[in-house]
């Protein structure tokens, strides 16, 4: 029987690190078609956060894919709780980023964190659902 290999995390993981760095110290991105440079940031910074998630589940799940699937968690009741409560967190960081912080960061920050903040919580309480009222 052929084993079959895990996929290769690394060159996601450099790429998305190399963006995201660009995006945070250098800042070096072309105008684009759209001529505006702060839009190729973060379009960069979006694609940059993307590559560093898909490189962080091939190595945490040792296959290709973007959503884990409730039977690949080792204890799925704690880390519901988990994944909930750091999705609650991203909310409120959401709402400081769009409130107390807005004249220090871009415009979007707090929509696009509260989109994270939304789906992580969604995946959470996913969970719970499964493992309680929606058991059967």
């Amino acid at each position: 029987m052929v084993e079959k290999q895990a996929p290769e995390w690394r060159i996601h993981a450099v790429a998305g690190s190399l963006l995201l760095l660009d995006v945070l110290t250098i800042g070096l991105a072309p105008a684009g078609p759209w001529d505006s440079k702060s839009f190729t940031l973060g379009v960069m910074g979006m694609s940059g956060l993307c590559l560093c998630y898909v490189a962080w589940y091939r190595a945490t799940f040792s296959r290709k894919g973007l959503v884990p699937w409730l039977d690949q968690w080792q204890n799925p009741s704690d880390s519901s709780r988990k994944v909930l409560a750091t999705g609650l967190v991203c909310l409120l960081a959401a709402w400081v980023a769009g409130n107390s912080m807005q004249e220090h960061l871009p415009d979007p920050t707090g929509l696009l964190l509260m989109l994270i903040g939304l789906l992580i919580s969604l995946s959470g309480l996913y969970v719970m659902l499964s493992l309680g009222p929606l058991a059967d």
